[in-house]
């Protein structure tokens, strides 16, 4: 079956049973919701797919809730006619994770969208799930605070704590489960719990936020969420720089690392990546494997940190770096690397962009990225190779003709080595996507199944209806 065939696959559940059941329950809500239940095709269809996941499957109905109760009100009636659930934020998402391969009923949680309380003092805020990263810091704006969690996407809120998101800026303030304080969670009968507090530490029991925390909403939906903000520094500081192999880019990073130097982000794109976001984005940079830098603290920390890196750049081969301070040179400098997937895109317009994602420990990446990028030049592929190499993530962005299965098999066998080549590293098949459907086979590879038995024992427990987000992290 080819990526664009399956991309029309029908629902797994078609039973006349399950349509019976999804039907009283549309018939016992849309006196509720009104106008904000539709069955429509068209919206249906928005709402059955993420980015980059060639699957499509539709829910049956798409539901916009405006409070935590009416998100409870649908999970209860979903629960007694056994009817699936499936979360949607902003739908950016890259692994199948708001499909509905069993039909049933789209929660989007845009409307619920509202920054609660901004406690300055203690620097933490409360919000509620559909609200986006961008919004929130652009609330935020006037307090001195920022929620500096940067997955590259206008995530929502809700989506970036179900999926674990992390991005560009992992390096120095961890991933969001770091930085998510306490939820509020409708969980699968309808009932609403809170877990977790505003202390800095606690000892208190199981940790509960961080389970739900990469969930992928199978075990509960957030309605609210305490996040740990940031001051805004005084200086930050943006810099470029080019080499002739991947290897002295890799090597930077390292070394950068062991310095002690305070990197707020480190990115790597490699000499096709550039390419593209030259000819995307209209710039004139090297193309060769480029190294972004930032840098924050004091302007004279800052400076002091710059020249520190020259040297370490141009030991490794590179010529020296460019760097400014001011914010429209920095967004200048920060243009390829925030329009690299769109740059990618273009490389290839037609071909569906499959985006893989692994970690590794540092002092292997720059093994990985080199021998996936022998493998992807040996296959044939177009797939620029792009990461937050700081942290030891890396992702192979494949542009694969939708009618070729050929391509497809030469990706997944590239992909696969990816995978298990991380594994036997001792690193992971997922840096940040989630597991959703793309990597439930992995997943096994990655843990061993009763490790996944364990995790499937937690969720029977939780959710024994299996109505919330099925068929993602295991299938049923």
């Amino acid at each position: 079956m080819s990526v664009s065939q399956r991309a029309q696959s029908s629902s797994k559940y078609d039973t006349p049973d399950a349509k019976a059941r999804v039907a009283k329950a549309i018939e016992q809500l849309r006196p509720v919701f009104a106008e904000r239940l539709s069955v429509g095709v068209s919206v249906r269809e928005q709402h059955g797919r993420g980015e980059a996941f060639a699957q499509s499957y539709l829910p049956d109905a798409v539901i916009w809730p405006l409070s935590t109760a009416e998100v409870s009100q649908v999970v209860k009636v979903c629960n007694e006619w056994r009817v699936p659930v499936i979360a949607f934020g902003a739908g950016t998402s890259l692994e199948g994770h708001v499909s509905a391969p069993y039909g049933g009923i789209c929660l989007d949680l845009a409307r619920i969208n509202r920054v609660l309380e901004v406690r300055a003092d203690d620097g933490d805020c409360v919000v509620q799930p559909g609200i986006t990263r961008e919004e929130l810091n652009a609330q935020l704006r006037d307090t001195g605070f920022y929620f500096p969690i940067d997955p590259g996407a206008n995530a929502s809120i809700g989506g970036m704590i179900a999926t674990r998101a992390s991005g560009t800026n992992t390096i120095r303030y961890g991933t969001i489960a770091q930085n998510v304080m306490a939820l509020e969670v409708v969980l699968a009968n309808g009932e609403i719990v809170r877990c977790g507090n505003r202390a800095r530490k606690s000892s208190a029991g199981y940790d509960l936020v961080r389970l739900f925390t990469g969930s992928e909403g199978t075990l509960g939906i957030v309605t609210e969420a305490t996040l740990r903000l940031h001051g805004r520094p005084e200086a930050v500081g943006s810099s470029i720089c080019s080499f002739p192999d991947l290897r002295g880019a890799v090597d930077t990073v390292m070394e950068l690392i062991q310095t002690g130097a305070p990197v707020s982000r480190l990115e790597l794109l490699d000499e096709l990546q550039v390419r593209a976001c030259n000819a995307y984005s209209k710039l004139s940079l090297p193309e060769q494997p480029t190294l972004f830098m930032e840098f924050m603290g004091t302007e004279a920390a800052v400076t002091e940190q710059f020249e520190r890196a020259v040297d370490i750049v141009k030991s490794h081969g590179a010529a020296g770096l460019e760097w400014a301070f001011d914010e429209q040179r920095r967004a200048a400098l920060w243009k390829a690397r925030h329009a690299a997937y769109f740059a990618a895109r273009a490389l290839r317009p037609a071909a569906d962009c499959i985006v893989a994602d692994v970690c590794v420990p540092i002092s292997h990446l720059a093994d990985c990225v080199a021998k996936a990028r022998a493998q992807i030049d040996a296959e044939g592929l177009v797939a620029p190779i792009l990461g937050h190499v700081g942290d030891g993530n890396f992702h192979v962005l494949f542009l694969i003709d939708p009618n070729s299965d050929d391509e497809r098999a030469r990706m997944d066998r590239v992909y696969d080595s990816m995978i298990e080549t991380a594994h036997r590293l001792g690193g992971t098949c997922t840096g940040e996507h989630g597991i959703g459907m793309g990597k439930r086979d992995k997943l096994i590879a990655e843990f061993g199944s009763s490790v996944v038995d364990l995790m499937r024992r937690v969720k029977e427990a939780w959710d024994p209806n299996g109505i919330l987000n099925p068929g993602k992290v295991f299938d049923l």
